[in-house]
Formats: C-alpha cells, sequence, structure tokens
C-alpha cells in the first residue's frame, strides 16, 4: 500500500516515501541508503535479483532504484515483471554510462527516468522526488503555483494567463525546479540533470547562473513572484 501523499498546488505535505534499492554494490548501496534516509526516506535494499522479484511481489515502493547487471538476473527483467504485475512503483534505473542500449530498452519498458554512474547523491535525490511528484500529480498536465502556470503537455508558462517565452532549458530548468518544490537543489544536480555528460567539459557551474537569472528575469517581468531562490553555498530552492 502506497502511504505517500503529495499536494502540488497547496505547499509540499508530510509524507512518508518508501524507496528499494537494488544494487549489488555493497558500499554504493549503503551510501545511497544513508543519504535517503536523512532525507526522511524509508529504505530497503536488495542485492541480487531473486530478492528484488520477491519484494517487488510482496510490497509497493514509491521509488525503485534498480541497476540493470545483478547477480542471478537482469534489472530489465525485473522491469518486466513489475509491467506484467501491473505495479505502479516508479523506477530509476542507475547504471553504467556506456549501457545506452540498456537506457533505451529500460525507458521503453516503462521506466522513469535513468541516471548513469557514477552520480552525485544530491542529484539522485532530486530525480526521485520529480518521479515521486510526477507520478503523484493524478495525470493532471498542469503545475500551478499561484499566478504560474506549467503546462506540461503544451510545454508552455504563463503567469496571469500570459504566456511567457522560455528557451528549451529555461523550460527544464523551470519544470525541474518546480518538480522539486521546497528542496534544496544543488549546481551540481542542475548540470547533471539538464545537461548530462556535457558538464563534464565545463570548468565551472556559471552557466548554471546565467540559465537561472535568465529565467527569474523573464518570469519576474511577466509579472511573478520570485520563487527561485538562491541558497548561498549550496544552490537554488523553488518556494511560492
Amino acid at each position: 500500500m502506497h502511504i505517500l501523499t503529495i499536494t502540488i498546488n497547496h505547499g509540499q505535505s508530510t509524507c512518508i516515501v518508501k524507496v528499494l534499492i537494488v544494487e549489488d554494490e555493497k558500499l554504493l548501496s549503503e551510501s545511497i541508503i544513508t543519504c535517503l534516509r536523512q532525507e526522511g526516506f524509508v529504505c530497503e535494499a536488495a542485492d541480487h535479483y531473486k530478492l528484488a522479484i520477491q519484494k517487488i511481489e510482496s510490497f509497493d515502493y514509491d521509488c525503485i532504484l534498480l541497476d540493470i547487471n545483478l547477480p542471478g538476473g537482469s534489472g530489465l527483467d525485473i522491469l518486466n515483471q513489475l509491467k506484467k504485475n501491473k505495479k505502479l512503483d516508479g523506477v530509476l534505473i542507475i547504471s553504467a554510462r556506456n549501457s545506452l542500449e540498456d537506457k533505451i530498452t529500460g525507458l521503453q519498458l516503462g521506466a522513469d527516468d535513468y541516471l548513469p554512474k557514477p552520480f552525485h547523491l544530491s542529484e539522485l535525490v532530486a530525480r526521485i522526488t520529480a518521479i515521486i511528484r510526477r507520478r503523484n500529480s493524478g495525470g493532471n498536465n498542469m503545475l500551478q503555483f499561484n499566478e504560474l502556470l506549467i503546462d506540461t503537455l503544451a510545454k508552455t508558462v504563463s503567469v496571469n494567463n500570459k504566456l511567457v517565452e522560455l528557451t528549451r532549458k529555461e523550460y527544464q530548468l523551470l519544470l525541474y525546479f518546480a518538480y522539486n518544490k521546497n528542496r534544496v537543489i544543488s549546481k551540481n544536480a542542475i548540470a547533471e540533470h539538464l545537461w548530462g555528460d556535457e558538464t563534464e567539459s565545463a570548468g565551472n557551474f556559471d552557466f548554471i547562473y546565467t540559465h537561472v537569472k535568465n529565467l527569474r528575469k523573464k518570469l519576474i517581468i511577466a509579472g511573478c513572484g520570485d520563487y527561485i531562490q538562491s541558497v548561498y553555498g549550496m544552490g537554488y530552492k523553488f518556494i511560492s
């Protein structure tokens, strides 16, 4: 039984998030569990295929972190089993950077997102939160924060019913903030989410500051409240 409730339009409610970590690398699994528990998540772990199958058939999870290469089987087969059982658990694949074929197959089988290894734990937390918010929005493609309205189907943003012209990256950035409302997101997490491998060639994150500055300026000029706040030494937070 799912025990998570999220209210997008009226702030963040008190919730318990249950996560299953399917990962055979012990140190990585332990690091993830420590991080997620600090965020208030309830965590369970499975370090091989058979145990993972037993858990997903016995319990429901708000999000499953799923490695592809597991002792005794493949994470892709676990995805197939979830689909066969018509389970609604969110799934975030965590696997090697060079597994492009696995990424495509996993997304085709119903995974919500894919995060290549190695990754930063702050990015992992933000991705999990985004998956949970999307899955608990009741299929509603409209995200509203007072005068600000985001249409995730049409990919448009309006303030007081007037469209705001954003670049593709600015729209993705705003949506990422909205799905992680009231959570501090590091510059590194933003870069990893929106630019992926391209961030490896960047010497610093000054380009993040530029994109955030431009996004905030466009929204404020349109009459929107200044919901994107800088958190000194840490990153940014979306508050409405």
